[in-house]
Formats: C-alpha cells, structure tokens, sequence
C-alpha cells in the first residue's frame, strides 16, 4: 500500500527544495504562501541577528564602561588617609624652592604591581584628616645668597614636617630631593653651589632620609617644563597600556627602537603654562620631526632601559617676560615711553594730569590708573576695547615671518591639531575662570565675547559686582584691573603666539585634574624613581630563585 506524501516545495525558496510527495500546492496559494513564508524566515533571522548584535554590545560596553568608571574612581576617590601602618607602601619627599618660598611635598605608592611595563602608581600622602601631606615657608631660598650657611635652618622645618608623617622605619630609604628653580638660576654659580653644599653638609648630620649628591640641584626650565608634562599625564593615565576602550590612541616611532615600525598608544596631552613672569609650552613630537637639542627632552619612563614603549620625546620651549604680569610691565613702559617721547616733540601734555590721561584700551571702562618711573607720573584711563587692545599687544609676540615660529622666533614643530589635546593652567585658567567664570573646555569665539562685555563694562559697575561677591572667591581687584589685558594677552600667546586655530577644540583651562592639583613636583618624583620597579623585580626574582634552590 503506497505511503500518501504530501509536497511542500512551493512553500520555500528554489535553493532549499526537496519534494516529499508528488502532490503539489494550488495555484492560487502558491506565490503568495512561498512569499509569506521567505518573509518570515528573513525577518526571524534579522531579528536573531540583531538582538545577538545588542546583548554582546551591551554586555561588552558595559564591561569598558566599567573599566573606565573604576579607572575614573580609582582617581578621583584618591583621598584616603595613608595607611602609615602598611609596610608596603613606600615614600617620596621633593622640596620646591621657588622664587618667593619653599614647599615640600610627600609621595607615597604602593609595592610595585611586578609588570615591567608599568609605573609606579605614585600619589600625593595624606595625614589622618584626608589633608595633603604639604607645607609651605617664606621667603625664597635665593634670599640666603650672600649667607649659605643659614639655608640648613631655613628649610629644616620642611623636613621636620616631613619626618613627622613619614613612618620612621621607612626613612632610611625614602629619597629625598631638593630642586630648586627661578630665584636660584639667576644667581651667579658660585653663590648656587654654595647654597647647595651646605644642604648636602647639614641634611644627613639631622635627618636619616636617602640624600645623596643628585639629590639637590638647580633645574633648568626644560626640566620643569618636562616634569609639568610628566605630571599631567600621569594623572590623566596617558601612560598606561591601551584597553578596549575608545581613548584616542596615536602611532609613535619610538627613539632609539630597534625595530622602524610605529607602535600605537595613548595620545598624550600637552601643556601650556602662563605664569607672572614666563609663558611654557610643552607637547609630545614624533621621532621623524627635526628639532634643536635646546628644545626637545627624549627619556625613558620605564624601568628597564632596553625596554622602548615608555620612550618619549617632548618640545619643551620656556618664553621670559611673556607671562601675564610681565608682558603687562612690558606694556606699561611702552606707553610710558612713547607718551613722554610724543609729548616732547609734538609739545603735548597726555598723561601728564588726571584730566589729560592716557586712553588705555587694555584696561576696564573708565577705570583710573597711573604709571611711575624716575620720579615721573603718567596717568591713564580706561577705554575697555578688547580688539584695540589685542591690535595694540600684537608687536609684542616678537613674531618673525619665518614659518613654523613662536613667540620671540623660537621655532615650533606641527602640532596636529585635529589629533591633539592640550591642557592650560596658571594665566590660562585665571584669565577664563576667575572673572569670566569660563574654566574648563576653552571656546574662543564665547572667550572673546565675554572678555568684550567685560572690558567694555564700566569700572563702577565692575566694582558693585565684586561687593556683592559674583567672582570667584580668590578674584581680588588686581585681577579685575588687569583681566581686560591679560585676557587679551592670553588669546594672542595662544592664538599668534603658538598658531592655534580660533576654531581649536581641545584646550582645557584647570587648576586641577581629578581634584588634584597637579604639580611639577609629581613628574619630578616619577622621573627619578623610575627605576625603582626593576629593583622590586630584581627582589623577587631573587626570592623565587632562593625558594627553588
């Protein structure tokens, strides 16, 4: 008895038939069934695809967001009290000695992780109230020129502080530096070297902590310029190894690399710095870029020599009398200058009374002021023109018509400025936030508009709103004086001065990052322990071998 079969080949496409049966679909049902029925199998398939697509996207992105939080935690929660109880956790002490004081700062890190590629996870030490473990004394320690034997007293509160919140039991071997930088390099040699002999004479008579003959100097502006950029990217996490995540990467040709082929890592930030007296800049450049040695830092941030990825080469240019207070004395002799010279010889009297003043676009709307020298007075008004006033302090960039210069003609390698991000601080946060209440992600064509408004508001109005506190806290009436000027002198340093485009995106203006204030003082301590993990291998290294034999 034969087997009825029934044929459903019309139901799926051509390429899967295979007949069960001789009977075939009417006609009428035929094409729209086979329709229907690749319809459904399309769509059932998509949609598998498409929520497997998700829940792994999901499931994935969760994970690098997760990484990025706990990173970004890691950072940010960074106020603990430092376990001084722990035996693994090791010291650092640098002392700043600045033109106007000395501060000292303790660092604290754990046990090296054991990864060769990796740094030393150095941070500041905080005491038992979450305070940074820092203290500041006055006055400069160049004031000891011409009485080198007093310095030793001079900065022994320092260390004593110091002695107090590191664990005596790590003294021995916690290094200790002293680096000192403007007020000290003005000095002659002589008077340098004897400053620094009584300090490595005294230092290890009273105090045990690893001091040796490196371990005071006198550091040139690359090297602060290098430190600063050290410390910023160290705090951002730009030295460490890429993740899955979507931080920008850059490739590198490393210096000294046996092999020619680029390597990708983290895109480094670079920094721009605009004190009261001197303007610095300092970006990573790659290996292909023709730079003068006066201008350019190569080193090694690695703990092995021979190991290159840690390899880094920075421009590091430092620019005297561009930082804001003066380039506003510059200004201000200008006009003395000029004012005196003109009226001599056209046989004016402009500035010479109240009633006659000098028109300064630079300064606040109808503000008073005055300048003084050999016993002479010039005095000045306030016309608060914020595009005169950048037309004015033009010439003073000191910019020469050679391609690829900065201020004062010094050259500037390419700066890449759709792959690069730079941070400001000092001047650059000042200018933007103190007054204008603008820190943070810089925007030229808002910065210049608020800094118009501001210039062209009336001193009187300017004052009411400083009574009724509408600044920042730290605001005082030497900023609000001087913030038409220094803020037209930040936007031509920047903008003339270095060749930012106005259209640049990745400037951020800080004073801290993290909720920390970073100093050159952290890439100064990274540096000189760099080599401090090697030895932490070399010990269990040397552990394992003795548990073995």
């Amino acid at each position: 008895m034969g087997v009825a079969q029934a044929d459903i080949s019309c139901l799926i496409p051509a390429s899967w038939h295979f007949s069960i049966s001789p009977v075939g679909c009417p006609r009428i049902l035929n094409t729209n069934l086979r329709q229907i029925i690749v319809i459904s199998v399309l769509a059932a398939a998509v949609s598998l695809l498409y929520f497997s697509v998700v829940i792994i996207r999901n499931k994935y992105g969760r994970l690098s967001r997760d990484k990025k939080f706990q990173r970004y935690l890691a950072r940010v929660t960074d106020i603990e009290a430092t376990d001084t109880n722990n035996p693994n956790v090791n010291y650092g002490i640098v002392v700043d000695c600045g033109s106007s004081g000395s501060r000292i700062f303790v660092y604290c890190w754990p046990r090296h992780n054991g990864n060769p590629h990796d740094l030393l996870d150095i941070r500041q030490m905080r005491d038992k109230n979450r305070k940074p473990v820092v203290m500041k004394i006055k006055p400069g320690i160049s004031e000891f020129a011409t009485s080198p034997e007093k310095v030793s007293d001079y900065i022994s509160p320092l260390l004593n502080f110091a002695a107090e919140h590191v664990p005596r039991a790590k003294h021995k071997e916690t290094p200790l530096y002293i680096l000192c930088t403007a007020g000290m390099r003005i000095l002659p040699e002589s008077q340098q070297k004897a400053i620094l002999e009584d300090l490595l004479t005294d230092i290890p008579v009273h105090f045990d902590f690893l001091f040796s003959d490196s371990h005071a100097e006198v550091i040139s502006g690359k090297q602060e310029g290098v430190y600063a950029w050290i410390g910023i990217n160290f705090v951002l996490g730009r030295f460490e190894h890429i993740e899955d995540d979507d931080e920008a990467v850059v490739e590198v040709n490393i210096p000294g690399s046996e092999s020619s082929e680029a390597i990708v890592r983290k895109r480094t930030a670079g920094i721009l710095d605009m004190g009261g007296v001197s303007t610095q800049i300092a970006y990573e450049v790659p290996k292909t870029e023709e730079v003068a040695k006066n201008l350019l830092a190569e080193f090694n941030l690695g703990c092995d020599v021979h190991q290159t990825e840690h390899v880094y080469r920075v421009y590091v240019a430092t620019f005297l009398g561009f930082g804001g207070n003066a380039a506003r004395q510059r200004y201000e002799d200008r006009i003395f200058a000029n004012t005196v010279q003109k009226n001599r010889l056209l046989g004016k009297q402009t500035g010479l009374t109240p009633d006659a003043p000098y028109l300064d676009p630079c300064l606040p709307l109808d503000i008073k002021d005055e300048i003084q020298q050999n016993g002479q007075t010039i005095y000045l008004r306030g016309t608060g023109d914020f595009d005169l006033c950048r037309e004015t302090i033009q010439p003073f960039m000191n910019k020469t018509n050679e391609t690829q210069t900065s201020l004062n003609g010094v050259y500037q390698p390419p700066i890449h400025f759709q792959n690069s991000e730079f941070y400001g601080f000092s001047e650059f946060y000042y200018c933007t936030e103190d007054v204008l209440r603008m820190g943070g992600d810089y925007n030229a064509a808002k910065f210049t508009k608020a800094a118009k408004d501001y210039c062209a508001t009336k001193w009187s109005i300017l004052r009411e709103r400083f009574d009724r506190g509408l600044y920042a806290s730290h605001a005082d009436l030497h900023r609000l004086k001087y913030q038409c000027f220094k803020s037209a002198w930040m936007f031509e340093v920047f903008h003339r001065g270095f060749s930012f485009p106005v259209n640049y995106k990745n400037l951020k203006t800080a004073l801290q990052v993290y909720d920390k204030e970073v100093q050159w003082t952290l890439g100064a301590i990274l540096y000189r322990t760099r080599f401090l993990p090697l030895r932490y291998l070399q010990r269990l290294l040397y552990k394992k071998m003795q548990n073995f034999s």
